[in-house]
């Protein structure tokens, strides 16, 4: 598939599933409050700002020899808070990815009358320092660690723009107003120098936003669970087998088809085993719980057959759709789980370093008065989130998966 097609989907979803997220844990009724917090969470936030990018791509980028008619620079951009915490009122420190929403496009290059697009991304590992002027305005500055990932393109087996990957000064500031205990509202300025080796231009952000600071619950909703309640399973353990035998129609169906809410990948498995454990941290009193889990995993490539294993860890949500007593119907959601790949070519394709991210999506059943035995249907995905410029991500099909709870 396009990779410049796959990054910009990646993109656009991790921004709906934090907001989605957020307004999850936020829009419950009262009954349905969280009931127990980790407390790890509290103090910790995420956050989204949206504005204007300012990257002077021009034929500086291109190599000797190449010209191009037209570059279309969009400056709309975002920038996502993964996590960040807050130490006290005045510093944080925060991992952040920031991004224009579409892709630069260099178009009509030596007469070829094509479209080329050159993708950008800035991940960050800041601390953030905080000056209250009043009770509710701050100001902040920001800075640390950037990793500018760029992927430029051929024309035939031609290079015409360079790929690069580097690490750099990412910093910044701006103004903080906090609504309440929980939200603030933010508008500032953030910058990445060029790079003259790469060819890289400098990098400013101009944008507003918020952030949610998950704070601690009143004593009413941090009740424990009624002992006549719901039950939430603490521990899961799962062992899942995958095949290709169903091809990959709901790969596609939640990607590139009716429903994107997913990602697909250039490189396709054709079978695996996988294991995995996953402990409950968080859930409501009925419809929403958040585990952390980990799992290892075989894998089959479909061209060539090369065996490959994943380990990771990795955050999962589950949404339940119907309860009854024997039965419990569920959806569970997994976002940039962090993992390590053993192979970094797959079936001719180079998809980046050792490090990447799992990404997997499923429906399953916990059955009996207690939840002993669950069974589980998903799909997988890996890629790296555009930290490393090779990144056609690796397409996990259906798998099956059987367990117990304790």
């Amino acid at each position: 598939m396009n990779p410049s097609v796959h990054q910009e989907n990646r993109f656009g979803l991790l921004f709906a599933v934090l907001v989605f997220s957020i307004g999850a844990l936020l829009g419950q009724p009262a009954q349905d409050q969280p009931a127990r917090y980790p407390r790890f969470l509290l103090n910790s936030y995420v956050g989204v700002q949206l504005g204007y990018i300012d990257y002077p791509f021009s034929d500086a980028q291109a190599q000797p020899g190449f010209r191009t008619q037209t570059i279309r620079i969009p400056h709309l951009a975002a920038r996502v808070v993964l996590i960040g915490h807050e130490f006290n009122k005045y510093f944080s420190a925060q991992i952040s990815d920031m991004r224009p929403v579409q892709w630069v496009e260099y178009r009509n290059v030596n007469g070829d009358q094509g479209r080329h697009s050159v993708w950008m991304n800035v991940a960050g590992l800041t601390g953030k320092v905080r000056l209250p002027l009043t009770r509710t305005i701050s100001v902040y500055g920001e800075g640390g660690l950037g990793i500018v990932t760029r992927k430029g393109f051929f024309i035939g087996q031609s290079r015409v723009v360079n790929d690069a990957n580097y690490a750099t000064l990412l910093y910044g500031g701006g103004l903080e107003y906090r609504v309440n205990d929980n939200w603030s509202l933010l508008t500032g300025v953030t910058a990445v120098p060029g790079r003259a080796a790469d060819r890289q231009p400098r990098t400013v952000f101009f944008s507003g936003g918020f952030n949610y600071t998950v704070r601690r619950l009143p004593a009413g909703p941090a009740a424990p669970d009624s002992v006549d309640g719901p039950v939430w399973p603490r521990n899961v353990i799962q062992a899942g087998y995958i095949t290709d035998a169903l091809g990959y129609g709901a790969n596609d169906f939640v990607s590139t088809g009716a429903v994107p809410v997913f990602w697909t990948g250039s490189v396709q498995v054709a079978r695996g085993w996988s294991i995995n454990y996953q402990r409950n941290v968080l859930h409501t009193r009925r419809f929403f719980a958040l585990d952390w889990g980990g799992g290892v995993s075989t894998w089959r490539s479909r061209k060539t057959g090369e065996r490959f294993y994943t380990a990771s860890v990795y955050p999962v949500g589950r949404f339940i759709a119907v309860r009854t007593n024997p039965l419990e119907l569920y959806f569970s959601y997994s976002l940039a789980g962090p993992a390590l790949i053993t192979r970094t070519a797959i079936d001719g394709e180079e998809t980046g370093r050792r490090f990447t991210f799992q990404d997997f999506m499923g429906a399953g059943v916990f059955l009996g008065s207690k939840r002993r035995i669950t069974a589980e249907v998903r799909i997988a995905h890996y890629s790296n989130g555009n930290l490393f410029p090779q990144n056609p991500g690796v397409t996990i099909p259906v798998g099956f998966y059987l367990g117990t709870s304790f």
